[in-house]
């Protein structure tokens, strides 16, 4: 089993900065993509931004050239620092691991954009 502990998350002005941060912990040998995902109430999860172990990056065109993600391997963790936020940012944002088949999730941190 892995463990996923998300936080960063809070309130924030738009056109403000967020640094979330994800530890991950228990069975972490074999993890491989890390990211991140966001859900607003009543509609479905969203990619937000994905990074392999070695580094390789995806992102959801909504958060090109504001968002970056990155990966401390020796602290098992992964950032997300989200510059020039929107308010359609507002969610809450899900750590995922992906280790052989499996996928694990955190449970989530709230991000509020006020306009």
């Amino acid at each position: 089993q892995v463990q996923l502990v998300e936080s960063g998350g809070g309130l924030v002005q738009a056109g403000g900065s967020l640094r979330l941060s994800c530890a991950a912990s228990g069975s972490i040998a074999g993890i491989n993509a890390m990211g991140w995902y966001r859900q607003i109430p009543g509609k479905q999860r969203e990619l937000v931004a994905t990074i392999t172990r070695r580094g390789d990056t995806n992102y959801a065109d909504s958060v090109k050239g504001r968002f970056t993600i990155s990966r401390d391997n020796a602290k098992n963790t992964v950032y997300l620092q989200m510059n020039s936020l929107k308010p359609e940012d507002t969610a809450v944002y899900y750590c995922n691991a992906g280790r052989f088949s499996q996928q694990y999730w955190g449970r989530g941190t709230q991000v509020t954009v006020s306009s």
